[in-house]
């Protein structure tokens, strides 16, 4: 089977794998360095050793004082140094330290034989066996010139031990391991925090689109920072508005597709029954007059007779608005003062409010600018939410009319409220309300408010029930003022 690694199990093995790789190599080439310094240094030591120890013998060697050399040699007291071997003018032995008495391997040769340079010094280094135990020892071998003469005179060697030199560089080794350890454990504490921080909002994200999917559109992710993470956030938050308003786009174009449908239905049958019923109707409405006209009747006929012609002028109401409501409505757009449409609906309801002393306040904006708008259409929406308040409300009831301007990315709009203080319409039926024929009165047929949301959109605009604190009903209409309409 296949073995999955998630993308944060992924980043981790990457950067421990670089990690690794760099803590090594940094500690590989510090500790060659490190090593090669001290060789070096004590190189140098082993130099200036058998330099000092050749400068106080010279007369010694010039004056073949075997004795007065062996007993320098004996009396050396630095540590590393392990032997000092002299040798004469032709390279031979002439004294060398007891310890290596019975190893004349390791005094046989000279380092610098023939003619050399005064400077010139050889260095290497070996094994050796000393004391039964074997040890890494670093030779140096300076040659011994008199002063005024240009012949060589004897060169001295010195053995140093290199277990002091070795010593030093575990040492150093350790610490660079130590150290390199703990960076890996800090490189990878923090490589974990960094994995977290990009892999938790991937995975935000990752379960905000199968959210999505599922038709949660509302869905936000707030950005955890600003680097192209936190950017993959705000776009995504931006796909999401988008499509939520991609899908009250759509919705909203089927509920129009679906009140077109509604609106051709309604159409063919206002006039199925304009054509089936008005003729006849007119020959009854004729009739009746006729038969009125005659000043014989009873007075208990002639009110059944007028109870009939109400019920002929309801008929035809009820044809009327129903054709009214699905014949194609033109705009008369034109530049109108807000104020002076609201104050003219209210005059036309003026004796109706004073005849159920219903108390109207308005709040209008007095920084409104004029709108371009079918003021007739307007004035006819408006009246009809004031007759649906009048209705609602008891007597000494309360209407309020507001108009302001509200603005966001869309544009400018002008906004209009109409609430009272009636029972208010449950919220269920907030949206049913605007559909043909339905009404909650035992009056009427239900086409006031969808004929003013068709009025409305004709604006491109909105009209909606909106909550509100106190008791009630609240109408907003919403109609863009910055664009033809």
């Amino acid at each position: 089977m296949k073995i999955r690694f998630t993308l944060q199990q992924r980043l981790l093995l990457w950067i421990v794998v670089l990690l690794v790789i760099l803590v090594g190599a940094i500690v590989f080439v510090i500790q060659r360095k490190e090593a090669s310094i001290i060789f070096e240094e004590t190189k140098s030591k082993g130099v200036l050793i058998a330099r000092n120890t050749a400068d106080r013998n010279l007369q010694s060697i010039l004056a073949f004082d075997v004795d007065q050399i062996q007993r320098q040699s004996e009396a050396q007291t630095d540590e590393s140094l392990l032997y000092i071997v002299f040798y004469d003018r032709y390279a031979t032995p002439l004294v060398h330290t007891s310890l290596i008495a019975d190893q004349p391997a390791l005094y046989q040769n000279s380092l610098l034989q023939g003619l050399i340079d005064p400077n010139e010094i050889a260095a290497e280094t070996r094994d050796i066996l000393i004391e039964g135990g074997a040890q890494e020892v670093l030779e140096v071998e300076v040659p011994l010139f008199a002063e005024g003469s240009a012949d060589k005179w004897g060169s001295v060697r010195v053995g140093l031990s290199l277990a002091e030199m070795r010593e030093t560089v575990r040492k150093t080794r350790r610490a660079l391991l130590w150290i390199g350890f703990g960076g890996l454990l800090f490189g990878l504490a923090g490589s974990t925090l960094l994995a977290r921080q990009i892999v938790r909002p991937l995975r935000k994200l990752v379960e905000g689109t199968v959210r999505i999917s599922r038709g949660e559109f509302t869905l936000r992710i707030e950005p955890q920072s600003r680097d192209e993470v936190g950017e993959l956030a705000a776009s995504f938050n931006d796909m999401t508005e988008k499509l939520q308003a991609a899908r009250r786009e759509a919705e909203e174009a089927q509920r129009r597709l679906v009140q077109s449908e509604k609106l051709a239905q309604i159409g063919r049958l206002a006039a199925s029954i304009a054509h089936e019923i008005r003729n006849p109707l007119t020959s009854v409405k004729l009739n009746i007059q006729k038969v009125l006209e005659d000043s014989s009747l009873p007075e208990l006929e002639q009110e059944h007779l007028f109870l009939s012609q109400e019920g002929i002028a309801q008929i035809e109401k009820f044809i009327k608005e129903m054709l009214n409501f699905t014949r194609a409505t033109e705009l008369q757009p034109a530049p109108f003062a807000v104020e002076q449409i609201v104050e003219e609906s209210l005059k036309m309801m003026r004796d109706i409010f004073r005849e159920k002393e219903i108390q109207v306040e308005k709040r209008l904006d007095k920084s409104l600018p004029e709108v371009v708008v079918d003021g007739d259409r307007l004035r006819q929406v408006l009246l009809n939410l004031f007759r649906n308040a009048v209705e609602a409300v008891e007597t000494g009831g309360r209407i309020v009319v507001s108009a302001d301007l509200a603005e966001d990315r869309a544009g400018r709009r002008l906004r209009l409220h109409v609430s009272d203080n009636g029972p208010g319409i449950p919220e269920k039926d907030w949206e049913n309300v605007f559909e043909p024929f339905f009404t909650t009165k035992s009056w009427g047929i239900g086409l006031g408010l969808a004929n003013a949301r068709k009025l409305i959109e004709l604006h491109r605009g909105t009209i909606r029930v909106v909550h509100k604190r106190s008791p009630g009903t609240a109408f907003e209409i919403q109609i863009p003022i910055a664009s033809e309409t």
